[in-house]
């Protein structure tokens, strides 16, 4: 796309929101031109010898060429598909290389929600560079960000806020692949989901299911939880209160029913773990 970029202003409402854009653009440094242009405002612009330091933090995905990047934390070699994290505060330089040049995505934003989302341990300070690859996705969601902060409608930032949590998102998304790419236990995973979603009123041994997959069960609940965020029996529990909401709505099936029908063991179980989840009794939900 054509060199773009924006320096937005954020209204109390927008800050009180949790997340903010001050920045959003794109931009082609073709081989041998100098970096960074000398058009950005001081407190973005930065010489190589100096480096700089902002007061936000900013994504800055490299769709093609190469460059460096340079922290306290040492130095990152940057290509394309690698997305730059910089955080406010944190001392930094990055340069394309001078044979290829680079193109650059990049939003700048800040505030609360911000810093609660970038404590993800993912979003380790000691490797500012990750490498996820050429994303379309991750690519229309930058575009989609320009188009708002291009037209500034009412309400601009909180959908573009929205759109800058999905690139984290996707960055965390995309890293979490990563483990299972080319290994026969991400089909392993997919199909004992499938197999518990389909058995949610039943008890499951998932020890003797780990067996009939031939691998051990500590390697099979760590490889489920990290492709699903929760052990295989917590999973199995999750959608059992889900099913058993839906059925406290549109059933007239009584509590004790439901717990039956849904292979919990006593009523008693079933009301205290359904009121640990869902903030209220199964009773209390229905009313």
């Amino acid at each position: 796309m054509d060199d773009f970029f924006k320096y937005l202003t954020a209204g109390e409402e927008d800050q009180n929101w949790g997340l903010f854009l001050n920045v959003a653009g794109a931009y082609l440094a073709k081989p041998g031109q100098s970096y960074p242009p000398m058009k950005h405002p001081s407190g973005y612009y930065f010489s190589w010898d100096s480096g700089r330091v902002l007061q936000e933090y900013q994504l800055n995905y490299i769709t093609r060429g190469g460059g460096v990047m340079e922290t306290r934390e040492g130095k990152f070699n940057i290509r394309a598909g690698s997305v730059l994290l910089i955080r406010p505060g944190v001392w930094h330089r990055y340069k394309p290389n001078a044979k290829s040049g680079w193109q650059e995505h990049y939003v700048g934003f800040d505030g609360e929600l911000a810093n609660r989302l970038l404590s993800h341990p993912l979003f380790d300070q000691s490797q500012p560079v990750l490498h996820v690859g050429v994303r379309e996705e991750l690519i229309d969601t930058y575009y989609k960000v320009f188009d708002l902060v291009a037209e500034e409608h009412p309400g601009f930032q909180q959908i573009a806020s929205g759109l800058v949590v999905k690139m984290l998102g996707y960055l965390i998304s995309f890293e979490k692949q990563k483990e299972f790419q080319g290994k026969p236990i991400a089909a392993i995973i997919e199909d004992a989901r499938f197999r518990i979603r389909q058995n949610v009123d039943q008890h499951l041994d998932m020890e003797h299911m780990a067996r009939e997959y031939n691998i051990g069960y500590s390697y099979f609940r760590k490889m489920f939880k990290n492709y699903t965020g929760m052990s295989p029996h917590k999973y199995h529990l999750e959608l059992k209160v889900m099913r058993a909401k839906e059925l406290l709505l549109v059933t007239n099936k009584s509590v004790k029913e439901i717990s039956y029908d849904l292979g919990f063991q006593t009523i008693h179980y079933f009301s205290r773990l359904f009121k640990q989840k869902v903030g209220k009794s199964p009773t209390e939900f229905r009313a």
